[in-house]
């Protein structure tokens, strides 16, 4: 019973959320106001089959993770976050776990910005969502599965991303979000996803296993930093990366700009453009 009433939920929260809120185009067959189902499942990241099974109430117990990703979608309040995490069967995460939820007005943010790419992380530099620009810059992300979201897993195991970086810098980026994740691990000593995160960074990483375990000075991740985005289309984009965190959510936007009629702010212009008509093909 349980379970039919959270694929209900699931099911009355899809046909309220319209297309446009969440950055897709709203076509021009469409027959109901809301999202379709493999849109939804596409903005959660999760498979159209196993959305069919959860909103019929013939799939249980989804994880935490897929509760989360559901209700970011969903563009849910707060007490409909807790209620859906009560309709799994599960407790809403508390104090002492990472935040993974992105708040109402981060979110307006994030729909709002049409034109420059933005991500959200959370205090791991697990990536909670993203923008249509970021996914025309950087690639799609929704393909994103497990610890394939995590920025330290792809730039220490792989398959890393789109920046280009001098060995130097590559040097400082991996000493950098080390030394944050040690600091996230210290706030949250108990949550056991990060533990997961570090054992398996720690088993396959060499290099993050000697930067984890060393014990001189912990170096600050710079906020602001020039980037150059080798992007297939457009070629090299030279932007300003900056860093905004978000005090009383711990979560981290990252925000892609270029300087007003410059080359790169043309390039960046025209990458978001082919990659916004690619993701709506």
């Amino acid at each position: 019973m349980q379970e039919w009433e959270f694929g209900r939920a699931v099911r009355r929260w899809r046909d309220r959320v319209s297309p446009g809120a969440v950055g897709l185009a709203p076509g021009s067959r469409r027959r109901a106001t809301g999202l379709r189902r493999e849109e939804l499942a596409g903005l959660a990241g999760i498979s159209t089959d196993y959305l069919t099974r959860l909103e019929q109430g013939r799939a249980t117990s989804p994880s935490p993770q897929v509760v989360e990703a559901l209700a970011r979608a969903l563009r849910v309040s707060d007490s409909e976050h807790d209620l859906l995490f009560e309709l799994a069967g599960l407790s809403a995460p508390g104090p002492g776990v990472v935040p993974s939820r992105i708040s109402a007005s981060v979110q307006r943010l994030l729909d709002r910005v049409a034109d420059t790419p933005v991500a959200v992380y959370d205090a791991t530099w697990t990536l909670l969502d993203a923008n249509p620009p970021y996914d025309a810059l950087m690639g799609e992300t929704t393909s994103l599965q497990g610890l394939e979201r995590n920025a330290l897993w792809r730039n220490f195991v792989g398959p890393g991303t789109r920046v280009v970086h001098s060995p130097e810098e590559k040097a400082e980026l991996l000493a950098g979000q080390v030394a944050d994740l040690r600091r996230t691990a210290a706030r949250y000593p108990a949550d056991q996803h990060l533990r997961t995160l570090v054992r398996e960074l720690t088993a396959h990483s060499p290099r993050f296993a000697e930067l984890w375990a060393r014990d001189d000075a912990e170096p600050d991740q710079a906020q602001s930093k020039r980037k150059v985005v080798d992007h297939p289309s457009v070629g090299p984009i030279s932007l300003d990366c900056d860093v905004l965190f978000v005090a009383t959510d711990d979560v981290r936007l990252m925000v892609y700009t270029a300087e007003p009629g410059t080359e790169d702010a043309e390039r960046l212009a025209l990458a978001i453009v082919l990659g916004t008509q690619q993701l709506i093909e």
